[in-house]
């Protein structure tokens, strides 16, 4: 199921009353949502592409779009996982690094996780995939959740992107 804010613009008979009431403005609140997911996913596995920044690789968090999370993540967990992190905590997440197909590396610890961000963005922290992979700055990587194993695959898709 898709997930989305649903906001409240117009309040009810009861909270506008109790608005008057208290002399304050109705105020504007957004709750997350699930709802019927219109469109199949994509073929592509490598949904969510990125051009990695020496910040990133330095403080092993990789900065997603809230487009990029509620798309490509958000839509395969459950409501509870979702308002977890909406609700500004960590989730702790697997990631398998592909980029040497034959041998796939698991990453699990304390720093892989993903949480709220700044400015409607997420974080996804990284630490151990950063410091175990031959990822540099400007290499374009590519990941997604993977449904059935319930964790993110993540390749090193091209190196020095920037530089070409």
């Amino acid at each position: 199921m898709k997930k989305t804010f649903y906001k409240k613009f117009i309040p009810s008979k009861t909270e506008e009353e109790a608005a008057k009431r208290s002399n304050t403005p109705f105020q504007v609140t957004h709750e997350l949502v699930e709802i019927r997911d219109l469109r199949p996913a994509l073929i592509n596995p490598w949904q969510i592409k990125k051009v990695v920044t020496d910040v990133e690789i330095i403080t092993g968090k990789l900065i997603l779009s809230h487009h990029e999370v509620f798309e490509y993540i958000f839509r395969y967990w459950t409501l509870e996982m979702c308002n977890h992190v909406e609700l500004g905590n960590r989730i702790l997440v697997v990631i398998w690094d592909a980029s040497d197909e034959k041998l796939p590396v698991k990453h699990h610890s304390e720093s892989v996780y993903l949480e709220l961000g700044p400015n409607d963005t997420y974080t996804l922290g990284w630490m151990d995939v950063a410091r175990n992979t031959t990822v540099n700055p400007n290499d374009e990587v590519g990941m997604f959740w993977q449904q059935r194993t319930k964790s993110f695959l993540f390749k090193v898709l091209r190196h020095g992107v920037l530089n070409n």
